[in-house]
């Protein structure tokens, strides 16, 4: 019936920000800096993790996956929405729109799992630290890596493919800068509460399951840092411990009200503040919360310089005495 009345839509436009010329050319000045030193941060982290032996731990190694989903986040966003900014038409067909949809539910999904998992490896260091090589093994580091990124995949088939039960026969505009599931449950003819059902029932249940790994292991790191009689080693353990927190507090707070909240379907106009933080604002902020805060990270990071001077410098009298 929906078929025989109305024209189906195939293609969509994203209406972005702003109409004004003056704002466009301000705002893609501002997104295409932040793009780009979303992925130099984030792709430098990934190659310091890899190149740098003393590194390969379970900590780095979902350090370096997180920076991987960031990168993925910001490709999956922000090309598309540069592109807009100068485009007449700023059409994108609908399986354009389900493809962008699905990487970005999988790397945000992937992200929830990967930020537990670290949650979990900084409860095993602090708390249990004589026995943090057998309980937080490599080989469990990467089960739980592996189980991230396949649980991401799952999720985002399962709602990528429930959209194609949905119809769009009126309006075509999607009041968005990016192709978010919320806004084309707006935009159906067949009533998404289906959709709407099964998305708060599996993204709940993420986000209770992994926010209620990251708030238990916390809960047992502050039992076990004000235990500790070394003013010191609470100092240590709780500037191991901030720079995560404080990831997870913009990513979880961002991505639970965007989903979680009730009447998200008659609410629109929230949405965009909420998926600038953690679609653009937290992929950029991720690998200097990890890095400026990282001792570790930042003696690699001079000892790496210092050996490039050095190479630099005998370049140069070996060059002088030719």
């Amino acid at each position: 019936m929906v078929e025989a009345n109305h024209t189906m839509t195939r293609e969509f436009i994203l209406t972005g920000f702003t109409d004004s010329l003056e704002m466009k050319a301000l705002l893609f000045v501002v997104f295409f800096v932040i793009y780009l030193i979303t992925m130099v941060g984030n792709i430098g982290l990934i190659i310091l993790i890899s190149k740098e032996h003393s590194l390969h731990t379970p900590m780095y190694i979902f350090l370096g996956n997180l920076a991987l989903v960031d990168s993925y986040c910001a490709c999956a966003i922000t090309p598309k929405m540069l592109g807009n900014f100068f485009s007449e038409d700023r059409i994108i067909s609908l399986y354009e729109c389900m493809a962008q949809f699905y990487f970005l539910c999988a790397v945000e999904t992937a992200d929830c799992f990967l930020l537990a998992a670290m949650a979990y490896d900084r409860y095993v260091a602090i708390c249990n630290p004589l026995h943090y090589h057998t309980m937080m093994s490599k080989k469990l580091c990467l089960q739980m890596t592996a189980g991230a990124f396949v649980a991401g995949n799952l999720h985002s088939m399962i709602h990528t493919g429930l959209l194609f039960r949905l119809a769009f026969c009126g309006s075509n505009h999607i009041n968005h800068f990016y192709c978010d599931i919320l806004p084309l449950y707006r935009l159906s003819c067949v009533d998404p509460y289906v959709n709407e059902l099964v998305l708060f029932v599996f993204s709940g249940s993420i986000q209770v399951f992994t926010i209620g790994c990251v708030l238990i292991s916390y809960l047992y790191i502050v039992c076990t840092i004000f235990q500790m009689k070394s003013k010191e080693g609470r100092i240590k353990a709780f500037s191991t411990c901030a720079s995560h927190f404080l990831s997870v507090s913009l990513y979880y707070g961002s991505i639970f009200f965007m989903y979680i909240r009730p009447n998200l379907l008659e609410e629109g106009d929230k949405d965009i503040p909420a998926a600038i933080l953690f679609t653009i604002v937290v992929p950029l902020l991720n690998p200097f919360i990890y890095s400026l805060r990282n001792k570790e990270v930042k003696n690699v990071l001079q000892k790496i310089l210092v050996r490039k001077k050095i190479i630099a410098r005998n370049f140069k009298q070996a060059s002088a005495v030719a």
